[in-house]
């Protein structure tokens, strides 16, 4: 079970937040390799125009498997809950993540996309391509 921690934000609402201490110290890390920024960036640079896209509601698509579901256990003082979708705060958030993305545009990665675990860019050398460019981004 991991703890929760009320966390006081700046606007002064209660956020609470959950201790993943004992699970990402319990598994071992998954070595899947998020790329180089400077990579990223450096792969831009042949294009004249890029949209870029933050799909940080994207961790809350990625389904944890059922039977792994009680290891994301929490208490709170009305019930013990689990995630059902990826929570933010596993050390393997990020790999597994990136490898969504690599999964998803396998094909369009340094043709028209670049992506970097939840930030992705939408790339075409000219303005006149960039609509459908983008519309292939989006329907993926």
């Amino acid at each position: 079970m991991a703890n929760i921690v009320p966390v006081i934000k700046k606007n002064g609402s209660v956020q609470i937040c959950i201790n993943f201490r004992n699970i990402n110290e319990a598994y071992p890390k998954d070595n899947f390799p998020l790329p180089f920024i400077n990579q990223v960036v450096d792969q831009t640079v042949r294009f004249g125009i890029m949209s870029l896209m933050d799909g940080f509601l994207g961790y809350n698509q990625i389904l944890i498997a059922p039977e792994d579901r009680h290891k994301t256990s929490f208490t709170m003082p009305w019930g013990t809950f689990s995630y059902k979708v990826m929570p933010f705060g596993l050390k393997n958030a990020s790999a597994t993540y990136q490898r969504a993305m690599y999964y998803a545009f396998h094909d369009l990665i340094n043709t028209i996309v670049q992506a970097y675990v939840d930030d992705f860019l939408a790339l075409s050398r000219h303005r006149s391509d960039h609509l459908a460019n983008l519309r292939v981004v989006l329907e993926r």
